[in-house]
């Protein structure tokens, strides 16, 4: 018998009507009471907040993470499943695969209808994330939606409202549920988990993001800064692409010590050096760190598990390190070896 303990944050899967809108209000026993259990398989309910996930908080995360160890820590345990709204899941299951080097399966899913919906989602969602929960190993952190297991690193939110709602734009799933079977013929590439972080004792360090436009300057960027942002996330055009006067912001910051990463807001696709005049190649020069094909969300989950794990007064540099071992570069890592 596979024991599966499902973890509940809320969401759209244990919403109901509250007269002008859907909210999270469902306790975890009444979400995993509209599902199907799979053959073999007994389930164990933590209920550990209900909301809507563009409320979540750092600490709600942090919470998250170390909830998942402390279930993983008793050895009867099989395997994870985390119930979580739709619309900061790829965040959560990205800080969570960050710190997870336990071969046992952390399966993320969710729903695009609500609890009481007679076509709702949720429950074939559920049932398969226990499926794949019960069947994978060593594949780090999942997210099982709409009959697709995709790797945590790199999945996105790509629709709104259509149940087929998860995607890595520059990647591809990692395999599919269906008829009570799981199929992964790939692997994901994961670095070597990051210690498992504290949680701080005040306020956690804050992580803002600044997308550039057409007429796009400094201002938000160095408001940031400002505000006591200790990491920033610089959501570039194109390759990753900004302006001169964006370039000087991001060497002013980056002199101040704070954590710059840059991503891009065109769907899918790396960064990459290719323009000057304030282009990636100034950036980078300024200090900024590329991200790859880690969208916004993901990059900046990546620039606070670095911030975490180096606390203040780290050197900026071993920040930089920590960073870009979290986006999966070959950084020499005294302790860390790949996984």
């Amino acid at each position: 018998m596979g024991r599966i303990v499902v973890i509940s944050t809320g969401g759209t899967i244990a919403s109901r009507w509250q007269g002008s809108g859907f909210a999270a209000e469902a306790h975890g026993r009444e979400v995993m009471a509209t599902a199907c259990v799979p053959e073999g398989v007994t389930v164990e309910v933590v209920d550990l907040f209900s909301v809507n996930s563009p409320r979540l908080t750092t600490a709600h995360q942090l919470t998250l993470v170390r909830t998942v160890h402390e279930v993983l820590a008793d050895p009867g345990v099989d395997g994870v499943v985390v119930t979580h709204g739709t619309d900061t899941l790829e965040e959560s299951a990205f800080l969570v695969d960050l710190h997870h080097g336990d071969p046992r399966p952390v399966v993320f899913t969710g729903a695009q209808l609500p609890l009481d919906a007679e076509d709702g989602d949720g429950p074939r969602n559920l049932y398969d994330a226990l499926l794949t929960a019960d069947r994978c190993r060593d594949l780090g952190v999942l997210i099982a939606f709409d009959g697709k297991v995709h790797a945590a690193r790199g999945t996105v939110k790509t629709h709104t409202l259509d149940a087929d709602a998860f995607a890595d734009p520059s990647g591809t799933r990692l395999g599919t549920i269906g008829f009570g079977k799981v199929s992964v013929p790939r692997r994901p590439e994961r670095p070597a988990p990051l210690p498992l972080p504290d949680v701080p004792a005040g306020a956690p360090p804050r992580v803002d993001m600044v997308m550039h436009h057409a007429d796009g300057d400094a201002l938000l960027l160095r408001a940031a800064v400002d505000a006591g942002a200790r990491g920033l996330v610089l959501v570039a055009t194109g390759a990753g692409n900004a302006t001169p006067e964006i370039a000087a912001a991001v060497a002013e910051a980056t002199a101040r010590g704070v954590l710059v990463a840059l991503t891009t807001r065109v769907p899918a696709g790396p960064v990459a050096q290719i323009y000057t005049h304030g282009g990636a190649v100034d950036l980078v020069a300024a200090g900024a760190v590329p991200t790859g094909t880690l969208r916004a969300g993901q990059a900046r989950i990546a620039v606070l598990a670095a911030l975490l794990a180096a606390p203040e007064p780290a050197d900026p540099a071993e920040r930089v390190r920590l960073l870009r071992h979290a986006l999966g570069e070959p950084v020499p890592a005294p302790g860390l070896a790949a996984v």
